[in-house]
């Protein structure tokens, strides 16, 4: 993982898209129809460019993340593509203000496009690059089945496991207990024993009202329930695993792996959820793929499934792979997924090319 010392940054190419979302998405923090995002390309003086995305949220965060990119432009323009050198530099220079929100996410852009980049230039996968070969990872599809009521919820289930997906998510935190108690049995009986139902509920909860909905939900064959109360009250979420049947997962808000081992330290989650934007990019994974290895904490992905299929592939306890196709309208070549599993294509870099077209059409900033 040493980087080619003749490979320089020359330039980076920052631009926005909003991209028109297949299936909405109504969670407990509100609705989310469109997805906004950062392509970044990391331009070289060797002619090699490293690409990624980012994930804004909302249409209000893109042009900030996309100024802030480009601030750090000069920062880092002549620099060798080395992302650990690189992360310690940004970081370095953020640490009075903090490298969370917006300069958080700008600095992972930079990492993954660096290894992006470093992978391409080397003629090999970013999993190989990372030390392990392509491997079939389960997948849950995460598109859609928002807080849309138990008979919209059912069909939209059906829909998402019917292309051969072995686990689906629903969103949970409707307006009481018998609401999301209906939208499960609902989601469950039409897809059947045989597909894996996860579920979140977007921080939406007190730590009480967790304790209760989940009681209530212990013997709906849930596999894991995300985030019942604030993602940053890691002494809520240990109460409310130890006093629940059913197993925690947290991890999607994890602002860099210091957060998760405080989060693992606090015994609070069964699982563990990094988000390759929010946890430091490449860099940020791989270190915390070295905490859940210690921790013996399966990890699954949040989001970006097409750099998240190689960074599992290489982490020791990697676990489920978050499908969603929000990224698929501006890629060349969408990631696959057969038989409810997903590999990392065996190409060059993580295997993001942009669909020019698209991005005209969707272009905003």
């Amino acid at each position: 993982m040493t980087a080619d010392p003749a490979l320089t940054i020359r330039d980076l190419r920052v631009r926005g898209v909003n991209v028109p979302m297949r299936l909405p998405l109504q969670t407990s923090g509100g609705t989310v129809g469109t997805a906004p995002l950062a392509l970044i390309d990391l331009l070289t003086d060797q002619g090699v460019t490293g690409s990624t995305y980012l994930f804004c949220y909302t249409p209000l965060a893109l042009k900030p993340v996309l100024q802030t990119l480009a601030n750090l432009l000069p920062l880092i323009r002549g620099e060798a593509v080395a992302p650990l050198d690189l992360d310690r530099k940004l970081r370095r220079q953020f640490r009075l203000l903090g490298a969370k929100g917006v300069v958080g996410m700008a600095l992972a852009g930079i990492d993954m496009a660096a290894w992006d980049a470093l992978a391409r230039a080397q003629g090999l996968p970013l999993v190989r690059l990372l030390g392990a070969t392509p491997r079939p990872i389960p997948a849950y599809n995460s598109c859609g089945l928002g807080l849309i009521g138990a008979e919209r919820a059912a069909a939209e289930a059906a829909q998402l496991a019917a292309p051969g997906f072995s686990a689906i998510k629903v969103r949970l935190g409707y307006a009481d207990t018998a609401a999301d108690l209906a939208v499960v049995r609902a989601v469950r009986s039409a897809v059947g024993d045989g597909i894996e139902l996860m579920s979140d509920y977007n921080q939406g909860l007190s730590v009480a009202e967790a304790l209760r909905r989940l009681g209530a939900l212990a013997d709906e064959g849930l596999y894991w329930v995300e985030e019942p109360t604030a993602a940053d009250d890691h002494a809520g979420h240990a109460e409310i695993r130890r006093k629940s049947r059913l197993r925690i997962q947290m991890g999607e808000n994890w602002w860099g792996p210091h957060e998760m081992a405080q989060c693992v330290a606090a015994a609070a989650s069964d699982f563990g959820m990094p988000d390759a934007m929010k946890i430091g990019g490449v860099t940020g994974w791989l270190r915390a793929a070295a905490i859940a290895d210690a921790a013996g904490l399966p990890i699954s992905s949040h989001l970006f499934p097409e750099v998240s299929v190689h960074l599992l592939a290489a982490s020791p306890t990697g676990h489920w792979l978050e499908y969603v196709d929000w990224a698929d309208p501006v890629l060349q070549t969408p990631l696959r997924v057969a038989s409810g599993q997903s590999l990392a294509p065996d190409t060059p870099g993580c295997g993001m090319a942009w669909d020019e077209a698209a991005v005209a059409r969707y272009l905003v900033t």
